[in-house]
């Protein structure tokens, strides 16, 4: 672990790029995180008031190779119990900003994905029902191609902004190489961060947008454990299979290690059920890919991203 005097230094010099109150050390991951759990951020930024301010704070830790991670509402994401060596850059209280134009919607990365979805239901927009209970932030579902219930982020993003090595830039979605849950982003991690995106919808009747939406969210409320902590779909969907399905089948409903928990609701889902640990979850996560293996010979792979030392 990197000396504690180092990152006040890096709090300090942080703290001059940005507003009073806007960098935290020593800041605990569970308040930031959708399962709960996880150690220790040695600096945490937040409240960043625009993209370029955004840009000068990234430019300034790869200046000095200071590790840092960027997130939104930490709905894919586990933080070692062990903490992060590193800065953490959240974006989900500040680049909040939505517009709509035609058809056309804008978004800042730390704008709530429900929140876009609903603007465009306001605007009696469709395109984006799938979006409205995905419990993240434009940012990381761009990063991720987010997506359920047989529509994704590719479906309906037209470019975004990016900071690359400070300066910001303007891409298309096919020059993302936007796949299941992956993308440019996830393949070369830190190289870019996502500022803004803009979506192409179409119009449609309010009545039946909403009704799809209020469907969907129905489905979600009857079918997955939305009352615990967890980070969605654990696993990724294996090719000809689906993960909660192979869990299932391998016996594994209830199964519980410490207080994280195979969602008995909906295997997909690993919940913190009662006061679990990150280590609690890695292996669960573990010992679930080990079974499901022994039972189907498939190998699941996580899609919960893992940051810090485990």
């Amino acid at each position: 672990m990197t000396d504690l005097t180092y990152w006040t230094k890096v709090a300090a010099e942080l703290e001059e790029l940005l507003e009073p109150g806007s960098v935290l050390t020593n800041e605990s991951m569970a308040s930031h995180t959708t399962f709960r759990c996880g150690g220790e951020a040695r600096v945490f930024v937040s409240s960043v008031k625009n993209a370029e301010t955004v840009c000068r704070v990234l430019a300034f830790l790869e200046q000095h190779s200071v590790p840092f991670t960027v997130i939104g509402k930490g709905s894919n994401l586990l933080v070692s119990d062990r903490g992060y060596d590193g800065v953490i850059v959240d974006l989900s209280g500040s680049l909040t900003k939505v517009s709509v134009e035609g058809c056309k919607v804008t978004a800042q990365a730390g704008a709530s994905l429900a929140v876009v979805a609903r603007e465009a239901l306001n605007h009696s927009l469709t395109g984006m029902e799938f979006a409205a209970g995905i419990p993240g932030t434009v940012g990381g579902a761009v990063v991720m191609n987010a997506g359920a219930y047989g529509g994704e982020i590719r479906d309906i993003l037209r470019k975004v902004k990016v900071c690359c090595h400070g300066e910001i830039r303007t891409l298309t979605a096919e020059e993302l190489e936007l796949d299941y849950r992956s993308s440019i982003f996830t393949k070369a991690p830190g190289d870019m961060t996502v500022l803004e995106a803009e979506f192409l919808l179409s119009h449609g009747v309010h009545e039946e947008i909403l009704g799809k939406m209020e469907d969907l969210a129905a489905r979600r409320r009857e079918k997955q454990p939305l009352n615990y902590p967890s980070a969605g779909s654990t696993f990724k969907r294996p090719k000809d299979a689906f993960a909660g399905k192979l869990i299932q089948d391998a016996g594994l409903a209830g199964f519980s290690v410490g207080g994280a928990m195979v969602s008995e609701k909906h295997c997909g889902f690993v919940i913190n059920y009662d006061h679990a640990t990150a280590t609690d979850l890695m292996e669960l996560f573990k010992q679930v890919r080990e079974r499901v293996y022994e039972t189907s010979g498939k190998t699941l792979e996580l899609e919960v991203r893992l940051l810090g030392d485990f």
